[in-house]
This record gives C-alpha cells, structure tokens and sequence, in this order.
C-alpha cells in the first residue's frame, strides 16, 4: 500500500497462535578504535566528574570523553539501521501474510521492540548487561532518524555530542507520532533476538545436520 501499512489482528484471543516475526540480528559496530574509544571514553567520564578546571589534564580528560560520546552516536546508528531493518522484514512480512485486523504501520513495530519485546528478547538483552533496553532501543531508532551514515565528527556540535541522549529521545518520539498507532500485545507475537556471528553459526548448524 501507499503507506506501507497492513492490516493485521493484535489482539491475542483473536488469533489461532502467536505470529513469529523475523529475528532481530544485531552487527557488530566497531571499526577502527570505536570500541577502544567508547571504553576510555566512559573511564575519562568517571574522570572528569572528579578533575577541577584547574587540573592540567582537564582538555585531555573532555577531549577523551567527547570521543567515548561520539562512538556511542555511532554505534547507536549501527543498531538503528538494523531495527529498522528488522522492522521492514516484519511489515514485509504481515503485507504477505494477507493477515485482517487492526491497521498496522511501522511505528507499532518500534514500539514493540522498545516497550513490549518477548520475555526470551529481555532476558537476552540482560545476560548481555543491557540494563535500561528502552533507552538503548528508543534512542537507536531517534539516531537513525537524524543520520542515513554515521557523521564525521567534525560537522557534529560539541553541545550535540555532549546532550546527544536528549535529541535522540526527541526524535524517537516525533518518529511515533508521525503515524497513528496501535501499540501491539507483546504476547501476540514471538520473536529472538541475536549477535550476528551467533545467528550465522547457528545457521550453519543447522545446515550441517540437513
């Protein structure tokens, strides 16, 4: 359809049996030293709450931190784009599925991922140390709003790369109010969520024993 919507029941009851999605599969973003700079960069964090202006590492100690900051914006990019490309498999999907029910858009899925993933998804994401998921997954979607590549961070703002959390949230939430939608049971549906190295070894698994 026009605006890539469907339709589709959400409605638990109204179903014969939950509807498995695609997996989310989530890769790697590192490259260069990002990983290295988004470690120092949270250890040079802890250190400037602690230096005064007056310590002679002070520019050294915020540059470091401005760059821990900068591969955080990166790699919550990475992680947008493959949500949204999980969220183009699922409407691919329910638009193949001549499923009927309530109208579903893009913003039903975004929302799923980040308030109503299934209960193997959030334990997942724990074992994996993501404490706030909401905040991870909401603010991925906002970056990948503002940026088709990641930027250079020379065209980027120190006041944006700083406070980069609050424009993310404010861009997430103009991405769900684009679009009227039904937020979706996070029972009616099913689906796994898995490191890219992991999904293509379990894959070749799987081929092997055919």
């Amino acid at each position: 359809m026009a605006d890539n919507e469907t339709r589709v029941s959400l409605i638990p009851q109204n179903r014969s049996a939950q509807t498995s999605l695609p997996p989310l599969i989530l890769h790697p973003f590192g490259g260069d030293n990002g990983t290295a700079q988004l470690l120092e960069g949270s250890r040079a964090a802890i250190a400037l709450q602690q230096a005064s202006l007056s310590n002679p590492h002070y520019e050294d100690i915020q540059k470091r931190v401005m760059l821990g900051r900068y591969q955080e914006i990166r790699m919550l990019l990475f992680l947008g784009k493959d949500i949204f490309r999980w969220i183009e498999q699922c409407m691919d999907q329910m638009e193949r599925s001549g499923d009927i029910g309530l109208r579903v858009n893009a913003q039903c899925f975004s929302a799923l991922i980040v308030d109503a993933p299934p209960a193997a998804v959030r334990t997942k994401l724990e074992g994996w140390g993501v404490s706030d998921r909401r905040a991870v997954f909401s603010r991925a979607i906002g970056i990948r709003c503002l940026f088709e590549e990641p930027p250079d961070i020379d065209i980027l703002s120190p006041m944006f790369i700083e406070n980069y959390h609050r424009f993310a949230d404010y861009a997430y939430i103009c991405f769900q109010q684009m679009k009227a939608y039904q937020p979706m049971d996070g029972t009616a549906f099913d689906f796994r969520i898995y490191a890219s190295e992991e999904y293509s070894r379990m894959l070749s698994e799987q081929w092997q024993e055919q």
